[in-house]
């Protein structure tokens, strides 16, 4: 179907003339956005949805569609796309499909529930109640058949969004680190690292100012009050260990940064 029949179909609802596409905003472009910290939702800026399709009209036109009312849409069309995007951005929600050209989007849905708290609807032509159940079952928050409107599913995505715990403050990825700070864990690439608890302590001190520095006096004073350390190289120790299992290069860190003089500084 073309582009203009899906609009035609998803649109209809509204009644609404949408301004075409801009160049920079096509899936394309917006699959390879930059990062952002933290989740969209929770850090005042439009909800970030991935869209897991590999029939361009639909994403073109829910691109369009959800971007009017008020989202941030980016578009991937296979398993292997996807999962590249899900490493490099924090996305609020995913939409998926299960027919992929390279396998089933379910096996998708079961990684993202075993693994994070985004939440996934499937949109599906499937519509069978034996496919609805079993993406229930492997973790999906919401299950809606094509064809749709865009009216129910722009509600479904802002009902599963309002559910507590879809979106959650306590986990910030940075980069390939997926930090819980509730739970005090993290993971990199998709695996756990142990830290200490004065390694984690100061991590997570740096993650809650991510992007500004952090004195070496602030650091000191959090991460050991009330102690007198008269060789405060111990921080540095800890920096050096942290950076050696956060790090590609602990030489030439893309994360924990040392801002010389002053203190440190959380990037990604």
């Amino acid at each position: 179907m073309s582009l203009a029949g899906h609009l035609e179909h998803i649109q209809a609802p509204y009644g609404a003339r949408v301004a075409p596409l801009d160049a920079d905003r096509s899936p394309a472009a917006l699959a390879g956005a930059t990062p952002r910290p933290g989740s969209g939702s929770g850090d005042g800026a439009r909800p970030r949805i991935l869209v897991v399709e590999d029939e361009p009209g639909y994403v073109e036109a829910l691109t369009l569609g959800l971007t009017v009312e008020g989202f941030e849409v980016l578009g991937a069309g296979t398993l292997a796309r996807a999962r590249e995007v899900l490493r490099e951005v924090d996305c609020d929600l995913v939409l998926l499909d299960v027919m992929l050209p390279d396998g089933s989007g379910l096996d998708l849905c079961r990684e993202l529930h075993a693994s994070t708290r985004t939440p996934v609807i499937v949109v599906s032509a499937r519509s069978q109640e034996v496919d609805v159940v079993v993406g229930l079952e492997l973790g999906a928050a919401d299950y809606v058949t094509k064809p749709y409107r865009l009216r129910e599913l722009v509600a479904r995505i802002r009902s599963v969004l309002r559910r507590p715990g879809a979106t959650d403050a306590s986990r910030v990825v940075v980069g390939d680190l997926d930090i819980d700070l509730e739970g005090r864990t993290v993971a990199r690439r998709g695996v756990p690292v142990v830290l200490s608890r004065r390694e984690f302590d100061l991590l997570a001190l740096l993650v809650e100012r991510r992007g500004q520095v952090i004195t070496r006096e602030r650091c000191l004073d959090a991460l050991w009050w009330g102690v007198d350390l008269a060789d405060t190289r111990t921080l540095d120790t800890h920096v050096k260990r942290l950076r050696a299992k956060l790090e590609d290069d602990p030489a030439q860190p893309r994360h924990l940064i040392t801002v010389r003089g002053v203190g440190f500084r959380l990037d990604g």
